[in-house]
């Protein structure tokens, strides 16, 4: 698998990486270890967490576990020089620190919870979950309103926080600094403050980012290209939506939507089960078969084709599904289908 380097950092990375936010709730320890084992077989070594997962749904008595459980598997011999860790700090959340902010001095805390947990001595990349000022992402971007911010209080948190990266980087527990759920303006005013005091530049971003949904795709691609700052783009199947799985009312045993279910939840994929997003899916999959393609792995190969730095992050609940995409890590799309591509986005744009 080829190796990209995040951002202007020198942390080096596989070309895609595996997202770990079941470890612990959907994807018992045991599964999740032989997920990691079959990734490294494959090239891929990068692995993504946060101090927060496992999530669907996320509860305070399980926060952590999925990093408990990656740890586990780093501690074996020989284990940790193999793999590339990215891991965040929570935004507000009642699930984590009782929905309070966080600053400089949040950021030594957490960090060396997450070295705890982790059993490691330093993080690769270390990154904002979301911003606390609010967030267009989640499915916020329909009634996104940035009305109450101020900016020279955003500024000012922005030096404090980063401050508390470049103790933490000075000190050997991290490499690289990242962001996640942020917005074009953030991202440069990150790299502004950056600039200014010295700290480390963002090397990543990681943003919801798939055929289903390409709001990245203009002003933070325009800022990352010029920053240079990498896309870690999450849920590149659209939380599950883009392997046909939920097709014509199917929802499968043991699916995020059955899970949601199951706990009480709506199942609607965190608003992205729509008609329209179905629709959509419909229509990928279609183009898939005329090609002779599955659509999962033609997904997850579109991403590598676009005209800015991405790093897809992929996720699976089960060893078999871990594997049915890695048997597409070859695949390579043609000019000519990934116009098709283009065309179909425009005629099924924000399904969601």
């Amino acid at each position: 698998m080829k190796r990209v380097k995040l951002g202007g950092s020198d942390v080096e990375v596989s070309e895609i990486c595996l997202g770990t936010m079941t470890f612990g709730n959907q994807t018992p320890e045991s599964d999740a270890h032989r997920q990691i084992d079959l990734s490294v077989e494959a090239g891929m070594t990068f692995m993504d967490c946060a101090e927060m997962y496992p999530v669907n749904p996320v509860r305070r008595e399980t926060v952590g576990n999925s990093e408990k459980i990656l740890g586990n598997w780093l501690a074996r011999p020989g284990n940790r020089d193999k793999v590339e860790i990215a891991t965040k700090i929570t935004g507000p959340s009642q699930m984590v620190r009782d929905g309070a902010d966080y600053d400089g001095a949040t950021i030594a805390r957490t960090v060396d919870a997450s070295l705890r947990r982790l059993q490691t001595d330093h993080i690769d990349l270390y990154q904002l979950h979301w911003p606390v000022r609010g967030s267009y992402a989640f499915r916020q971007n329909w009634n996104y309103d940035p009305s109450g911010q101020n900016r020279q209080r955003t500024l000012d948190h922005m030096a404090d926080v980063l401050d508390g990266l470049a103790q933490a980087q000075k000190a050997g527990k991290i490499r690289a600094v990242g962001l996640s759920n942020e917005s074009a303006w953030g991202l440069t005013r990150w790299c502004d403050v950056a600039d200014r005091i010295g700290a480390p530049r963002m090397a990543a971003i990681q943003n919801e980012y798939s055929l289903l949904y390409r709001l990245y795709d203009t002003d933070l691609a325009e800022v990352a290209v010029n920053e240079d700052v990498t896309l870690l783009s999450y849920s590149p199947l659209a939380t599950g939506l883009l392997t046909g799985k939920y097709q014509d009312g199917a929802v499968p045993e043991g699916s995020r939507v059955a899970v949601d279910k199951a706990t009480g939840g709506p199942g609607d994929l965190g608003g992205r089960k729509t008609d329209l997003a179905l629709t959509a899916t419909d229509a990928y999959l279609q183009l898939a078969a005329r090609h002779g393609l599955d659509l999962a792995q033609m997904a997850i190969a579109w991403q590598l084709t676009r005209p800015f730095k991405v790093v897809p992050i992929i996720g699976a609940t089960t060893v078999e599904q871990l594997q049915h995409l890695i048997a597409g890590f070859d695949l390579s799309l043609s000019e000519d289908l990934v116009k098709e591509i283009n065309r179909t986005h425009k005629r099924h744009a924000m399904p969601y």
